[in-house]
């Protein structure tokens, strides 16, 4: 089966390879040259590791649109909205969507999955899938054991999906209905990795990050079942799972830029020393957005909000959290 990836960086790539693992033709759209160069001469454009021979790139989009009528989106979540803007007048026939992507709009507090319903018309919108889960692309391009879940509200085509990224011998894949859950987590977890990374930073102890990551976890679940989501789906691989694996490693960006705050450094410096999206950093903005607007208690993000805006610093937030009112640990 032919299918294009629409983001060459560090996960697009990874998924390229394991999509010709499973026997499948995979093609990569990039608007970088040098991206593509790397790709072409069969090399990780991140890790320094060969790819296999068949992967290749392009950045001529409709070439990459001819080839296949599945697309994966990978890329930062706030170059989702553009990009299907461009590839909107190039489409002349319905296609699928997979997402990779996991963030959520600032300015909007919209997941990816209404971007595309709003940006794709639907008589060329054939189905919408979301595959996400706790997966560094450092481990899935060495073929380490990861699960993933595809989520779809056409549950056959989320079998689909499954059927296709599926391998036997590194990646399961589970299915789900919840695109809203499933989103959510995968979101939300990023903007709690930033406040864990910054407990480190702090030097505040395996202690604080525990606390951090499991009130973090109440957090998820108030924004999963307010925006309609299913709580235990935050329960899960997309919500627990997704955020074990980003608050407690250096693998994760999240986690790092957090500690650099934690350690006094602030967001325009960390940005200027990263390569790739924070997507932590958009979602506190967009979650604080979303909590004034539904009415959601969010105190751990509504702190980090606080640090982002230099309204307060990281040992004042933590001082305020601690003497929040007390009361009995309910869900």
């Amino acid at each position: 089966m032919n299918i294009t990836i629409i983001g060459g960086g560090a996960w697009g790539t990874t998924l390229a390879q394991v999509l010709t693992d499973n026997g499948h033709q995979p093609l990569i759209y990039d608007i970088n040259q040098t991206t593509i160069d790397i790709i072409n001469t069969h090399r990780h454009p991140f890790y320094d590791c060969q790819i296999p021979t068949n992967i290749k790139a392009t950045n001529h989009l409709d070439e990459a649109l001819a080839f296949a009528d599945w697309l994966v989106l990978s890329m930062p979540s706030k170059a989702v909205r553009d990009a299907l803007s461009a590839i909107k007048p190039h489409l002349f026939r319905p296609v699928v969507i997979i997402n990779v992507a996991k963030g959520i709009e600032p300015d909007t507090s919209k997941r990816i999955s209404e971007i595309t319903k709003e940006v794709i018309p639907p008589e060329f919108l054939k189905g919408y899938v979301v595959l996400t889960g706790p997966s560094h692309a450092e481990e899935v391009i060495l073929r380490r054991p990861t699960l993933l879940v595809s989520a779809s509200e056409d549950e056959a085509l989320a079998k689909q999906v499954r059927q296709v990224f599926n391998n036997e011998d590194y990646l399961r894949i589970y299915t789900s209905t919840d695109v809203i859950g499933c989103e959510l987590g995968g979101a939300v977890k990023n903007a709690i990795a930033v406040i864990s990374g910054a407990c480190t930073g702090l030097n505040l102890g395996e202690n604080a990050r525990a606390a951090v990551i499991t009130r973090g976890i109440v957090e998820i679940v108030r924004v999963v079942e307010a925006m309609g989501g299913r709580k235990e789906t935050a329960f899960g691989l997309t919500g627990i799972g997704d955020l074990i694996v980003t608050a407690s490693s250096e693998h994760s960006r999240n986690f790092r830029a957090g500690k650099k705050i934690g350690q006094g450094m602030t967001v325009a410096q960390i940005y200027a020393e990263e390569k790739q999206t924070i997507e932590g950093i958009r979602t506190i903005e967009a979650m604080h957005h979303l909590a004034a607007q539904k009415g959601i208690e969010l105190p751990l993000i509504e702190a980090a909000y606080g640090i982002l805006q230099g309204r307060v610093s990281a040992s004042e937030a933590t001082s305020h959290l601690l003497k929040r009112t007390l009361k009995s640990e309910d869900f």
